[in-house]
């Protein structure tokens, strides 16, 4: 740790072997705040627990329904734009289907699936599953380190194997699981970055040299931030909704960038944060994820008949200024700008709304669910008529507190600077307020999946308020304790009721009825 963090007139510097004994000094302390829980075995036991059950809960009869052994809903978009990926190696070719309108790399994600299972349901889905799955583990780790407790961290678990809606987005054949696996391990990156240069500026404080110039001290490179920029650029290999979460994540490491220099009194925080810190935040969660972004590309640049490969050749289009940009990237140029054509005149038809379209301000309490399968014609409820449905639908008993945990988040960061409400909300918002931007935008309730793990992080941080110190005595920590558990065991009841509408269980019209709770629902 000091090789990478020493003075520029000696580096040499070593610390003392006496000094590393010393109590933390104030600055260090704060520097520092409280450590990583001790319990390091316990805490991946828990993980690895949770993440075991998560991926048998998502994994079962992944491969039904199916609409007649054919892809449901938006599915029938990617899955055979992701066959026609793995018959060609890896790009889509039919000119005929001319709707690829997203990045390849979820596509490409989806076809090793196939690959493996064919083109099935279990194919199809199966990559989706491993990412949703993935998702219980990163959250596990998220909350443990946002609140240094491994209960609190298995609490997220538990909740975010009960979330409605990332357990049926793990059992689709769609973009938005992907996304929100990606944007979750950058955040876990930011958050870890964050404590790494917390603890370089430690070193620091401790030698007595951090003040040797009024910018502070070079943080040598940052390896958890580089590895934030690689998963930004995974996720703008999926979709481009992986922009708002460059600008978010970019500000939050700044951000959190001159909190430590403050931390540490450095003379001018802001100034030497821009200095030393700016530029490379920009190579790696601006730049790298651009690179990854081309990189997702590498079959269609590879191919001669990938969709729109010579499309500035075959249009005969006038590069103008930008003839010196390889023909390939200009091709992609103007593929991009008639993909980013079609999504701002995808607008809902005033007379025709799709029925199960809605806007964003229904997405936190889930007040406007979607249908992605029914079948009223099918057996095994036990009666002589029975149905079959999937609807992506948050649990109620998460989803419904979205707006009071949303309300005590921002009180706690901008009254508290409580710097964890403000990491979490950060990554709600940058997948929320986007969509405000137009909203005569065709839109639906699956663009919300994103949100979904920091709704659950937002969540386990109310939870641990209530949950409360052991310091503050038996008997306030057993009521809180109570509390936590009761509050938990209705998340787990109620994901238990759902159970069949999410995994399109053949049902009665009269239990299907008991599920429709609200009439937005319907």
């Amino acid at each position: 740790m000091t090789a990478l963090l020493t003075r520029a007139d000696d580096e040499s510097v070593r610390p003392d072997p006496v000094d590393a004994r010393r109590p933390p000094t104030d600055r260090e302390a704060t520097l520092l705040g409280r450590a990583m829980p001790a319990d390091r075995l316990r805490g991946w036991i828990v993980t690895i627990v949770l993440t075991v059950i998560g991926g048998v809960v998502r994994l079962q009869n992944l491969g039904l329904p199916t609409d007649h052994n054919s892809p449901v809903f938006d599915e029938k978009h990617y899955v055979p734009q992701a066959a026609q990926m793995l018959r060609n190696g890896g790009y889509e070719d039919n000119a005929g289907y001319e709707l690829i309108v997203h990045p390849p790399l979820a596509k490409d994600f989806i076809a090793f699936g196939e690959w493996l299972f064919g083109y099935n349901g279990w194919g199809w889905r199966f990559m989706s599953a491993v990412a949703g799955t993935l998702i219980v583990l990163l959250t596990v780790r998220i909350a443990r380190r946002l609140t240094r407790s491994t209960l609190l961290g298995g609490i997220a678990g538990v909740l975010v194997i009960c979330d409605g809606v990332l357990h049926l987005q793990s059992r689709m054949g769609m973009l938005d699981i992907f996304i929100a696996f990606f944007v979750l391990a950058a955040f876990a990156c930011v958050l870890c970055d964050r404590d790494q240069v917390r603890q370089r500026l430690a070193v620091a404080v401790r030698e007595g040299w951090v003040g040797e110039s009024q910018w502070g001290p070079k943080l040598g490179f940052r390896w958890w931030r580089f590895a934030a920029g690689l998963m930004i650029g995974l996720t703008f290999g999926v979709k481009w909704s992986a922009l708002y979460y460059i600008a978010a994540f970019g500000l939050l490491t700044v951000f959190f960038d001159v909190a430590a220099r403050r931390a540490a009194g450095v003379q001018r925080p802001w100034v030497g944060t821009i200095r030393r810190d700016v530029a490379p935040a920009l190579w790696a969660i601006l730049v790298v994820p651009v690179l990854m972004y081309l990189a997702a590309y590498w079959a269609w640049f590879a191919s001669e008949t990938a969709t729109d490969r010579h499309y500035t050749e075959i249009k005969n289009l006038d590069p103008g200024m930008f003839g010196w940009i390889p023909p390939a990237l200009r091709s992609l140029g103007s593929y991009t700008a008639n993909v980013l054509h079609f999504h701002e005149t995808l607008l809902t038809p005033k007379d025709n709304p799709h029925p199960w379209e809605s806007k964003p301000w229904t997405w936190p309490m889930g007040l406007r669910p979607m249908l992605y399968y029914y079948d009223g014609n099918v057996t095994g409820c036990g009666e002589s008529r029975c149905l079959g449905a999937t609807m992506l639908i948050g649990t109620p008993a998460m989803w419904w507190l979205a707006v009071p945990m949303l309300g005590w988040g921002l009180w706690r960061w901008f009254f508290r600077a409580d710097w964890r409400y403000a990491a979490v909300l950060t990554g709600y918002f940058a997948g929320y307020l986007p969509w405000f931007t137009n909203i005569d935008r065709q839109m639906y309730f699956f663009y919300a999946t994103p949100m979904a793990p920091f709704l659950v992080l937002g969540l386990v941080l109310a939870l641990g308020q209530i949950l409360g110190s052991a310091k503050r005595g038996f008997e306030r920590r057993g009521t809180g304790l109570l509390v936590v558990s009761l509050y938990v065991g209705l998340v787990v009841a109620n994901f238990a009721w759902l159970w069949p509408i999410l995994n399109g269980i053949p049902i009665t019209n009269d239990h299907w009825q008991a599920e429709m709770w609200l009439p937005s629902w319907r």
